[in-house]
């Protein structure tokens, strides 16, 4: 996998959702498709993010625990892992430690 995106457009404006546990920024690549590049803090209580597209999640660095829909069961993923949410679906996760990520909106 690369390890930079050329040719991109970036929205300024950072999407930050809960009080600053997880924060990204939109790009567009030159063929129209659209990732989040982003950090997620760590935190005590897992994070809940909803899909409205399909989501391929990336793992660039760090561990987290998520459970995917209404699936009961909870699965770790590192650095070089990556996970898929379906579209209309919710994902929640949690980490102690920094998780930096690429989310693919497939």
């Amino acid at each position: 996998m690369p390890n930079q995106f050329d040719a991109v457009s970036i929205t300024k404006k950072a999407n930050v959702h809960y009080e600053g546990h997880s924060i990204s920024h939109v790009i567009e690549l030159e063929d129209g498709t659209k990732k989040t590049l982003g950090v997620i803090l760590p935190t005590e209580k897992a994070l809940t993010f909803k899909t409205h597209v399909s989501e391929r999640i990336e793992i660039i660095s760090g561990k987290c625990s998520v459970q995917i829909g209404d699936d009961p069961d909870t699965k770790v993923y590192s650095s070089g892992e990556s996970f898929n949410v379906p579209e209309n679906s919710k994902f929640k996760i949690i980490t102690d430690e920094v998780i930096d990520y690429v989310c693919h909106l497939e």
